[in-house]
């Protein structure tokens, strides 16, 4: 039911391409630039859904009503506000580096993006089936580090400049145990294919042979999107609002809705590598893989949320401390059990 809905609609097109007499590269070219900008539109309707789905969340933990006046349940709230940020003035203080200060908020999307482009949102969805998929996204993450700097940097103030020199620090220290959480599952598949991990799940997930690499993995995931309680980018009680200091306007929105692009993402990821992708649980194969594929995100999407709204900030020092002290020895243990584990099993042939 619907599992070949996308998938046709990429075929029929192609199919009108060819029969109008488009040659086949640049058919294939059309069809790849339409599954990308579709994707485009696709998660940026979801960012604005999450903005949406967290203020909710947020006032069911605490005993609220949220969003309710603008449209039916507040729908239209986000629409409200879109419009309050865009009719809003970009203040650029004086001394900045402009180039760099308007291109950050910008650019802050790019990664995410990218990242979107080899994800596959059901069976056969990938709008770009990489081989060394797992591995690109890795790569196209780490540019995030680059834009919040370039954003502390340009602002020409002091509480800009520590904000982003504390994002980097933090973004580097949790990005190696996110990486090293994931090499066990890469090392029970011998593949960095997206498709084929997915794949290599359907007799068990990755979360049970993996259980310690899901859990280093999702806590350095909410640190890499800067979510509570490591939310150390913006912490008000001691640098303001970090490197977003100087943005005002829809310059500041942009890095706000880009942390919610970044938690789809690491949401998909974990899905991917360790809850069985677009694998439907106990055979219920009725309902489309798209279907079981966004379930499963939005489920982490919730733990995402719910998190915040639970737990207060921690320190800086207790922040790095718990990345290098406890989260790499624990990955790096990890490794290590996995191999061995692998090593034995080979051995006595099963």
């Amino acid at each position: 039911m619907g599992e070949n809905i996308f998938t046709g609609i990429a075929e029929s097109l192609r199919a009108f391409l060819y029969g109008a007499g488009v040659p086949p590269l640049a058919s294939e070219l059309i069809v790849l630039i339409v599954k990308l900008l579709a994707v485009i539109i696709f998660v940026s309707l979801n960012v604005m859904w999450m903005v949406y789905m967290e203020r909710k969340i947020a006032a069911y933990i605490q005993c609220r009503i949220g969003p309710n006046r603008v449209g039916p349940k507040g729908l239209l709230q986000l629409v409200a506000d879109g419009v309050k940020l865009l009719a809003k003035e970009i203040i650029i203080p004086r001394r900045v580096d402009k180039v760099v200060y308007l291109a950050a908020p910008i650019l802050v999307f790019v990664p995410p993006m990218l990242a979107f482009a080899v994800i596959p949102w059901g069976d056969g969805m990938a709008p770009i089936d990489l081989n060394i998929g797992v591995f690109y996204i890795l790569a196209v993450g780490s540019l995030s580090t680059i834009i919040f700097w370039m954003g502390g940097w340009s602002s020409n103030n002091k509480y800009s400049l520590v904000g982003g020199m504390r994002v980097v620090a933090q973004m580097v220290s949790y990005e190696l145990p996110l990486v090293l959480s994931l090499l066990g599952v890469i090392m029970l598949t011998g593949t960095l294919s997206i498709t084929e991990i997915v794949n290599a799940q359907r007799g068990t997930w990755f979360i049970f042979a993996q259980p310690l690499a899901f859990l280093i993995y999702f806590i350095a995931g909410v640190s890499e999107v800067n979510r509570v309680p490591f939310d150390l980018v913006e912490g008000e009680s001691e640098i303001i609002a970090g490197p977003y200091t100087e943005y005002s306007g829809m310059a500041y929105a942009m890095f706000m809705l880009a942390e919610y692009s970044s938690m789809m993402v690491i949401s998909c990821m974990c899905t991917i590598m360790f809850l069985g992708g677009w694998l439907a649980p106990f055979g219920w194969t009725f309902l489309p893989s798209w279907f079981w594929f966004f379930i499963k995100v939005y489920l982490m999407i919730f733990i995402f949320m719910w998190i915040r709204w639970t737990y207060p900030r921690i320190r800086v020092d207790q922040l790095m401390g718990f990345g290098w002290k406890v989260l790499v020895p624990l990955s790096l243990a990890n490794i290590f059990v996995t191999g061995v584990g692998m090593y034995i099993y080979r051995a006595i042939g099963w």
